[in-house]
Order: C-alpha cells, then structure tokens, then sequence
C-alpha cells in the first residue's frame, strides 16, 4: 500500500480510482498541537486540527463520520482516563505485535477494532493522557467503546507489573523508567492468526504490505491522512482467496498456509473463530498443540498468537533475538551457544521462572528495548553492549 499526501479528510464512501473496571471516558476539545515531553525523544511539530461532522444512517444502524471543511467546531476526543505510564502509543503499535495500526500523526496511530475506525492519540497533559476518536462504526459507539476498551486490555496495570518485575530483574528495572506504557493488546484471535503467518521469516516492511493485501479483502471503512483502512475479512471471504492469487501479491510460499488454514478453521465444530476464541480456556500448553494443528504455525507462531490474542500471557515466542536476551540476562550460561529448536523451552521456562503468570508482557519490553527504532527513548547506559560498539564504529 503506497502512502498518499496527507489529507484531513475521513471519508465514509470508499473512492472510485479482563480485572479492573474500565475507566469512563471524557470528552475533550483539542485546540492546541499534540506533543510529548521526553528528554529523549524529539517533539513533533504539526497541526492535527481536523473538522468533522457525524451524521446516523439509521436505516443500517450505521454511525458515519464525514468531513466538513466549512464547518468551524474543532474536532472532539474523549479521554481514555489511561496515562503514559499505562499506554504510550510509540511503544505499542508499532513493535512488531500488531501490523494493520498506521501512524497518521504525531503520536497518532489509526487502526480498526472488529468494526470501528479509530485513531488513538498521545495528549500533551501531565499524565500524557490517551484520547480515541471514533471515525467510523457499523453498529454503535457503545459497542465501539467497549470493544476499544478490550482491545487495548484496560483491565490489567502496567504499573502494579512494573513494580514486582523492576524488583525481581535488574535490566527490567533499568529499562521500566523509559519504557512506560509498553502494553500488550488483546488482538482477534482470527486477525492475529493470519498476520503472524504472513512474518515467518519475514520483515517489519513486507509483513505489513501483506497484511494490507489481506485487509482489504474486507468491508471498507474510511480513509484517514490518505490511508484506507477495512474490516478484517472473514474466514468465508478467506476461503474464496486463492494461493495463486496470493502469490501473484507477493506472499511466496506463505500462501499455501494462510490458504490451508482458512480451510482448516472453516471445518472446525461451531466454526473457526469460536473454535480460536475457545483457546483462551484452555492452559498454554494446551493452546500451543491445539494452534500447532494449522498449516504454517510453528512454536514461535503459535505463541506469538497465544500472546496477543488469547490471554495466554505468560506465551515466550522465541526467535534469535529473544534467545540473546535470555542468554544475556537470564541463562547467561548458554551464552555462545548455537539457538536451535530445541531450546525453546529452556527461555521460555526461564522467563516465566523470573517474571511468573505475566512473563510475555516483560518478555515484550525486553525485546522493544532491542529495536533500533525505540532506541530514541533509552539513555546510552541502556543500550546492549552490542548496540554501544555499534554507534562507536559510526561516529566520525
């Protein structure tokens, strides 16, 4: 999907060519630019100011958002009472666990929820609130609000886990103080499921350029800053997708499994999605064989998806990057030693042995403090050893 010149219209005809009580939120005027204090991290410097109507379709219990150029109000969020501390965009979306969440802004990201179209955007309050405009729904905000609320797994503190994983690991306690508001979100099982078969040994780039072939395969939903964004299809329009035609868009051998798998939930008793959703009942282990069943979901998948869709939140996905990790903080006995298949199981038991029921979520931070591109927000004493002997070869 190639990006367009930003524009601030929404359009909502497609163009031609679970612990706590949710926070209640609180609708708010945004008059002014939307920036986050960090000593680390430069403020951006843009307008977002952006005009819309809403107007209601009854006839299909349908709420739609339209832009109005020549009306005046500013546009109107609504608070998710959810601080930094407890949700920091930068360090949500974009960190390899969601891949249909566009940046449409500074400190802004876009993305659909079942079906609704939302944007998410950092304030710039003293608590660097969390705000949500609804741009799109085909059923009510009620509905959208709650399934929002779900998705972003409001239920569980950051803040409460910070603390019992900062005094029981000593890199986790470096780190905690500048990676605030790391969270895990809770994914649909079905949308998680294609979108980690599409990364198999793959890139950040190239999975997200399949991930919107996919996507818009489903019901259109609106345009925001030039991006189109759809419902995630379902498995009946998954079904009708052929491999040729997937590898015609550029999916390689990928195909045949997101393919096979569409199928092998079609067959599954109540249907797939039932069948996956059903998988949160069960204990981790169990939920592992069970995924491991479908074409193309190995160990590493099948925990990736137990993680970020079925409150499976002590899942360890391990690749070679969270096998460095482990070797370096966690079984440093194991240092120098060749990561093979085999060795799954010792970090993962490693993890959940430091960090308990929740060992995903710190496994999460861990390795968002090893991407290049959050670098930004850690001071230097932070960066892996690795990391510094890099920057020292660059420097002139």
């Amino acid at each position: 999907m190639k990006r367009q010149r930003p524009t601030a219209l929404i359009s909502s005809k497609k163009p031609q060519n679970p612990s706590k009580t949710p926070p209640t939120p609180k609708t708010i005027e945004t008059k002014k630019l939307i920036s986050i204090s960090s000593s680390s991290f430069k403020k951006s410097k843009r307008n977002l100011t952006q005009i819309f109507s809403i107007s209601n379709k009854s006839s299909t219990k349908e709420t739609l958002i339209t832009s109005s150029l020549n009306q005046t109000k500013n546009l109107k969020w609504e608070t998710l009472n959810l601080g930094k501390s407890e949700l920091f965009l930068p360090l949500t979306f974009p960190t390899g666990q969601i891949f249909r969440w566009k940046q449409t802004g500074p400190f802004q990201y876009t993305g659909v929820v079942k079906n609704h179209l939302f944007s998410l955007r950092q304030l710039d309050n003293d608590d660097g609130d969390v705000a949500f405009f609804l741009h799109r729904t085909t059923t009510d905000e009620v509905d959208a609000r709650a399934a929002l609320v779900d998705f972003l797994n409001v239920g569980i503190s950051l803040g409460d886990m910070w603390k019992a994983f900062s005094a029981s690991d000593s890199r986790f306690a470096d780190l905690a103080p500048h990676l605030g508001g790391a969270r895990v979100l809770r994914q649909d099982p079905v949308e998680c499921l294609i979108q980690f078969l599409c990364s198999s040994n793959n890139n950040i780039g190239r999975i997200t350029r399949m991930v919107d072939f996919i996507s818009s395969l489903g019901s259109y939903l609106g345009t925001v800053e030039g991006l189109e964004f759809h419902e995630f299809p379902s498995l009946e329009r998954l079904s009708l997708v052929s491999e040729e035609e997937l590898r015609e868009a550029g999916f390689g051998y990928r195909a045949k499994y997101i393919v096979g798998t569409a199928k092998a939930l079609q067959s599954k008793p109540g249907g797939g999605a039932e069948w996956l959703a059903s998988l949160r009942e069960l204990a981790l282990h169990e939920t592992i064989d069970a995924l491991s069943t479908l074409p193309g979901v190995g160990p590493k998948v099948a925990a990736c998806i137990a993680l970020f869709s079925l409150d499976q939140h002590h899942a360890i996905p391990v690749d070679t990057h969270v096998w460095q990790i482990a070797t370096r903080y966690l079984i440093p006995e194991l240092a120098g030693v060749r990561f093979t298949p085999k060795h799954f199981t010792r970090v993962a038991e490693a993890f959940v042995s430091k960090f308990g029921k929740y060992a995903g979520w710190a496994q999460t931070l861990l390795f968002i403090a090893e991407l290049p591109s959050q670098r930004a927000f850690l001071p230097s004493h932070c960066w892996t050893a690795k990391e510094t002997r890099s920057t020292k070869r660059e420097d002139p």
